[in-house]
């Protein structure tokens, strides 16, 4: 009973520790001047979370979703993710493991008055180890750059 209570609270943790991060350009845009958004997903050794087209109509896929005060965003490039088999599945399932990066063009407008942009970066991933698949969850974060 301990084992199981140990192993449940191992396999939480596990899911929950996928991190996010991200930056803007360099760090600062000019003012009518585009540059990339990067947002990347650090998935723990052992998981993976399904690719944003996983070839699976049950699999849950990953999604990023981006929104700003002012800056025009573009549409978001996902990574081709990889097809791998599991016992649990007959048909292989496009995953993403370890470190996964998520692109999006920024367009700051020429008449942006503020002195920093910032973005929110929702990403809606469902994390799976080689036997089974967790509960879908949603992960947060902001990233800014200062606007010349």
């Amino acid at each position: 009973m301990i084992f199981v209570a140990f192993f449940s609270l191992f396999l939480f943790f596990h899911v929950k520790s996928q991190t996010l991060s991200g930056f803007i350009g360099d760090g600062s845009v000019k003012r009518g001047s585009s540059v990339r958004g990067v947002v990347i997903m650090d998935i723990p050794p052992g998981l993976h979370v399904n690719a944003n087209k996983p070839n699976n109509r049950y699999a849950i896929p990953t999604v990023l979703k981006v929104s700003s005060n002012g800056a025009i965003l573009g549409q978001v490039s996902y990574p081709k993710g990889k097809s791998k088999k599991f016992n649990f599945n007959e048909e292989p399932i496009n995953i993403y493991e370890g470190r996964v990066r998520f692109t999006f063009p920024i367009r700051v407008p020429s008449n942006f008055r503020g002195k920093s942009v910032t973005v929110r970066a929702t990403v809606r991933y469902q994390a799976c180890n080689s036997e089974v698949c967790f509960p879908p969850r949603e992960k947060e974060i902001l990233i800014t750059a200062k606007v010349n």
